[in-house]
Formats: structure tokens, C-alpha cells, sequence
């Protein structure tokens, strides 16, 4: 699946509110709290009208990326290969119902680096600075 995601407002906090394409198909709006392991998320589904009214109010924050999701024993790996000036960046990430969830998460062998506590690699600031 291919999504667009523009992000509104980021705060000091690490909280943030962003738009999201998926598949030009379907639109969301997504707000979520601070935090690295663990984030409460709120979303809702807006029309296609609504998402192309908010995206130009996301310039200078965006990014598209191709999402493939991967079956891990009870979990899903979400792939994310990045495309325009992220072209090459590709990202795992794997989301836990809660920390101990975390903690039992056998890693695969192909991935590489662990970016989790790595704000820079946080997609709203991939969207506002660039490739870390």
C-alpha cells in the first residue's frame, strides 16, 4: 500500500497531528501522544475533500512511503520503503499492545539497525528534516 502522510502540528512534547492517503483511497486524521515504546493514537476516517482541504497545510512535512506488512509469529511487521528525498530509507517497525509485549518481541535476524529510540527516525521528523 502506498501512503502520504502530512503532518499539521508536532509539539515541543513529541505529540502529533497528521493526514494520511492510503492507496489515494482511503483518508485519515490521526492525532497521537508523546512517547517512544507505547503511544496512544486517536484516528478518524475524512473524506477525500477534507484530506485534499488539510494537505497543503502540511507543506514542508511529508512523506510517501510504500507500506508491506510482514506476519512475525503473533505480531506484524509493518516495511516501510521510502520514496522522493527519502528514496533508499527503509524502516521496520513493529507496534505492542504495551511494554512486557515489547520485551518478548523476538527480533529477526535481517533487521539491522534499532532506530526505536531514535528520534530522527520518528516519521514526523523524517517529514519536517529530512533523512537522519
Amino acid at each position: 500500500m502506498v501512503l502520504k502522510q502530512g503532518y499539521l502540528a508536532v509539539a515541543a512534547d513529541g505529540s502529533e497531528t497528521r493526514v494520511r492517503s492510503t492507496d489515494d483511497a482511503s483518508f485519515e486524521l490521526t492525532v497521537k501522544s508523546a512517547g517512544d515504546l507505547v503511544r496512544g493514537e486517536s484516528t478518524i476516517p475524512i473524506t477525500r475533500e477534507m484530506f485534499e482541504a488539510l494537505w497543503p497545510k502540511s507543506e514542508g512535512a511529508r512523506i510517501e512511503k510504500t507500506r508491506l506488512r510482514i506476519p512475525h509469529g503473533p505480531h506484524t511487521i509493518e516495511l516501510d520503503v521510502y520514496a522522493g528525498t527519502l528514496d533508499g530509507l527503509v524502516v521496520a517497525e513493529v507496534e505492542f499492545t504495551d511494554e512486557a509485549d515489547a520485551a518478548t518481541f523476538a527480533v529477526p535476524e535481517w533487521f539491522a539497525l534499532d532506530v526505536t529510540s531514535d528520534k530522527a527516525y520518528k516519521n514526523k521528523n523524517l517529514a519536517t528534516k529530512g533523512r537522519p
